[in-house]
């Protein structure tokens, strides 16, 4: 088998995910959970502030204690570099993304 055949293999795997990712998302109910919609950045490009869907805005310590509590959809906390982090549930979606969610 050559070498290209795994990168052709692998591309079909990984777009069949996506392709999954995106059915399953669109079929999840959040159960009335907020989502974030948009995030704002400081000059270095980190998040510093998430809006959701109901037009809440939040700083992100705010955001990460919701976040922890369950009350925000497709939202993972995770402990990295000596602190939580917030990130998106890992779905195979770069769209949604926090790092690609438009800014407000």
């Amino acid at each position: 088998m050559e070498q290209q055949d795994f990168k052709d293999i692998y591309e079909q795997y990984k777009q069949q995910g996506e392709q999954q990712a995106k059915m399953e998302s669109t079929h999840e109910s959040n159960d009335g959970r907020e989502e974030f919609v948009a995030v704002k950045k400081n000059d270095d490009g980190d998040i510093i502030a998430f809006k959701t869907n109901t037009g809440r805005e939040l700083d992100y310590i705010t955001a990460l204690n919701e976040a922890k509590a369950g009350k925000i959809a497709h939202i993972d906390v995770f402990h990295k570099y000596g602190r939580d982090i917030i990130r998106s549930e890992p779905d195979g979606i770069k769209d949604n993304n926090l790092d690609q969610l438009p800014e407000f």
